[in-house]
């Protein structure tokens, strides 16, 4: 590729978006093995994903090189690892039992006008959407049904809304193009890199020998939940970073997505609301003056109340690599919602593209704009630390589902829609023993010369010590 044209494959698309350097795309080698069963679509989800994971194995082995001398390893992809990976929810299973993923009330529902998209798998948004629709708290499909049938689609979507739920009308791709937040979404970076504050030059040392572990000695404290923001920091660690995930005892987490993301990192539970002398708002702000990098995933400004906005601890952690996700973007009137894969899903118009003959609304083979989304923050992290080593200064990367959304269905035109054919997804499956049980997962899609083929560690379960760092 040279620089006097505007990138047209997907793969170009997206290390364009990470400002990453156009001569390292030939260190890329053509894509091998055949996509697993499970990613047929209307749209090019294969070339999504595919660049995704192409791109952060590509800054993963950028970084490597600075810190280790010599030529960027070779990267290969194989389309089966990859289509595997951004199924991996499908393939888990647990002492033999297969991974719970959606709840009873997580669907589509048929409104007076259209339908509505509903995300109701943790308690409190159950209990939310109960309450909107002026259902009982123990109501189950067939009541949420009815309430719903009966009213139009957006009003309930503003309901629920406002309630603290999580809904959505399921709108059709024109509709979401001239809708104010599908138009400030598109507006937005596909990957939005920013310099924040000024910082020394980071110093790393060569990586360490054996496989080749690019984001070694980094520590990375996670502050996400479901699903793009874990895939990230998994990522991360299984590139050699010290991962610590930090969640609030008040907020449930699903144990499934806890086994399939949890991979690589440690995990222990914090409350921010505990102000006391030594407590544990004062413990998060000990690891936060050791952490390199900061990964957030929850609604927007929930943690700025905490002094946790992204140049709130720039200040006080010059040189942090700061990295947010968000479901509907930093612009727009949706900017602070909250929203999952499914929502932005139904509401870009993608679930209407991938309706069935019969008109119900589809969804995408994978959870796809989370899991892209989540190879894309972690290449994010890799490439701004790279960056550092020359230019030093702190730095903010921020990412959106539905700017993802956008791109997979306005930005990536080349080649034919994914097919999905071919391939056992057996061959990219494994199983591992941890205290959780037997997990059998989906193997690690990136691949690059010396690079690690295995997960750096199993899924540790949550406790209220903090079990690194300190």
């Amino acid at each position: 590729m040279t620089k006097d044209r505007s990138p047209v494959t997907a793969q170009e698309q997206a290390w364009a978006a990470l400002d990453g350097p156009p001569d390292l795309l030939r260190r890329v080698a053509p894509a091998a093995g055949g996509a697993a069963d499970g990613l047929r679509s209307a749209l090019p989800v294969m070339d999504l994903a595919r660049a995704c994971v192409t791109s952060c194995s590509l800054a993963a082995a950028e970084l490597a090189a600075r810190r280790n001398g010599g030529p960027v390893p070779a990267v290969r992809v194989e389309d089966g690892a990859v289509a595997t990976a951004f199924t991996s929810e499908r393939h888990l299973r647990l002492d033999g039992r297969p991974a719970v993923t959606f709840a009873p009330l997580s669907k589509f529902w048929r409104a007076a006008d259209g339908w509505v998209r509903t995300h109701a798998n943790y308690p409190h948004h159950r209990a939310r959407l109960l309450a909107a629709l002026g259902a009982p708290a123990g109501a189950g499909p067939d009541v949420v049904g009815k309430l719903i049938e009966a009213l139009p689609a957006r009003t309930v979507e503003e309901a629920v809304y406002a309630a603290g739920g999580l809904a959505v009308a399921v709108r059709s791709p024109q509709e979401w193009d001239a809708h104010p937040q599908g138009r400030a979404a598109a507006a937005q970076p596909l990957v939005a890199r920013e310099r924040i504050a000024d910082a020394p030059a980071r110093t790393l040392p060569p990586a360490p020998s054996g496989p080749l572990l690019p984001a070694a000695g980094l520590r990375v404290l996670d502050l996400t939940r479901v699903l793009a923001g874990p895939v990230a920091t998994r990522t991360l660690g299984l590139l050699g970073a010290d991962v610590l995930r930090v969640d609030s005892p008040l907020l449930p987490e699903l144990e499934d997505q806890h086994a399939d993301t949890g991979f690589g990192k440690r995990s222990a539970l914090l409350d921010l609301e505990d102000r006391s002398d030594g407590g544990d708002r004062a413990l998060l702000e000990k690891l936060l003056a050791l952490a390199d990098v900061v990964v957030t995933g929850y609604r927007p400004g929930a943690l700025d109340e905490y002094g946790l906005s992204a140049h709130d601890m720039a200040e006080r952690r010059p040189g942090l690599v700061v990295v947010q996700i968000r479901a509907w973007g930093t612009e727009g009137p949706w900017a602070g919602r909250r929203g999952f894969d499914s929502l932005v899903q139904a509401a870009s118009g993608i679930a209407a593209t991938e309706a069935g003959p019969d008109g119900v609304p589809g969804a995408l083979p994978a959870q796809a704009l989370d899991h892209g989304s989540g190879y894309l923050m972690a290449a994010a992290v890799l490439r701004a630390v790279t960056d550092q080593t020359e230019y030093g200064g702190s730095r903010l990367v921020q990412l959106s589902l539905a700017r993802t959304a956008s791109w997979l269905m306005h930005g990536i035109g080349t080649g034919p829609a994914s097919s999905g054919e071919g391939g056992d997804p057996r061959r990219w499956l494994a199983e591992t023993d941890s205290e959780l049980g037997r997990i059998r997962h989906a193997l690690p899609p990136l691949a690059f010369d010396g690079g690690p083929r295995t997960w750096a560690q199993p899924p540790v379960r949550w406790g209220r010590s903090v079990p690194a760092w300190l």
